[in-house]
């Protein structure tokens, strides 16, 4: 039999997070919803791109950079963004982060 939840003590541990470059972990992905956690090293940065599905970022842990469509804004640790399908966004960490990215599947 299948465990019916999924629990994780500590997502955002900051030892996780590499000190070159950017570490992506699938922790959960099911037909409702992808769950990736990030750790970016100082400077790293996703560059602008796009998703087909809604998506939310949650920054566990540091500050980043966030470009949202045309609005940029600076996220800090408990920051919290939903984005609609197809807008262009980046992140670029200016600490080392930790940043949870639920993509939100469309159910048919």
């Amino acid at each position: 039999m299948t465990n019916p939840y999924q629990f994780l003590e500590n997502i955002a541990d900051p030892a996780a997070i590499p000190t070159e470059g950017i570490l992506s972990r699938t922790i959960h992905d099911d037909d409702q919803v992808r769950a990736v956690l990030f750790g970016f090293a100082p400077g790293e940065e996703l560059s602008e791109h796009t998703a087909s599905m809604p998506a939310i970022i949650h920054i566990l842990h540091g500050e980043a950079r966030l470009t949202l469509g045309e609005a940029a804004m600076d996220a800090g640790t408990g920051a919290w963004a939903h984005m609609a399908a197809n807008l262009p966004h980046s992140v670029h960490a200016r600490t080392p982060v930790a940043m949870l990215l639920l993509m939100l599947k469309r159910q048919s």
